[in-house]
């Protein structure tokens, strides 16, 4: 079964400069996300579903500095020095995460064709409409792969987050992955092109906005 398009990856220095960005390059205040105990970060969320990308959304993630460092390597090479230095100068696209049915399964079909995806971590947040559960494929490096482009796959559980999201007059017009191997592309959700790198563009109160991400 094919992936679908679940959010958009925006790392930030901290989630201050996050949300300045998204208000200056997107022309929206996003909303409040959570805090990751798993992780050592917290986000800031935004809608930006679409009619090809339903129940799709924007996710402004940084290093939580209140929480105590992780036992492990964050998620999205939040870790990784370069990225880091990157970051240090303004938030950008860096990844995107695919929903699935079955994340263990694809993961070993990833595995199969030579490609490791990570191990299925359980993870969950509290937020105002009680806890949010999801599985999720983390590589034990945080490591995103091939620029950003192969997505991090998430099984959620009982509640999606893009149902509590406020409206936004946001969406998602196009979702753009570079070179990935054919046990991935064949996945690849309907809508999502291919092409030189990561790159989405967006209908925002500011005109057609694209975002390329950092390798």
């Amino acid at each position: 079964m094919s992936w679908q398009v679940d959010h958009l990856v925006v790392g930030a220095a901290t989630l201050e400069q996050g949300a300045a960005w998204c208000a200056a390059t997107l022309g929206v205040l996003p909303g409040p996300g959570g805090k990751h105990p798993l992780m050592g970060t917290h986000n800031l969320l935004l809608a930006i579903g679409a009619a090809a990308y339903p129940r799709s959304y924007l996710e402004i993630i940084a290093v939580d500095p209140k929480a105590p460092p992780p036992a492990r390597r964050r998620w999205f090479d939040l870790d990784d020095p370069a990225l880091r230095a990157a970051l240090a100068a303004g938030p950008r696209l860096i990844h995107w995460v695919a929903r699935c049915d079955d994340v263990a399964g694809d993961c070993a079909a990833l595995a199969a064709a030579g490609i490791e995806r990570g191990e299925v971590l359980a993870a969950e947040r509290d937020t105002p409409r009680g806890l949010l559960r999801w599985r999720i494929a983390v590589r034990a490096d945080g490591a995103r792969l091939f620029g950003g482009s192969l997505p991090t796959l998430i099984e959620w559980g009982d509640t999606h987050p893009a149902d509590g999201l406020a409206a936004s007059p946001l969406q998602l017009e196009e979702l753009r992955v570079g070179a990935l191997p054919e046990a991935a592309r064949q996945r690849l959700p309907a809508g999502v092109v291919t092409g030189a790198g990561l790159a989405a563009a967006l209908h925002t109160p500011l005109g057609l906005v694209r975002l390329e991400a950092s390798a």
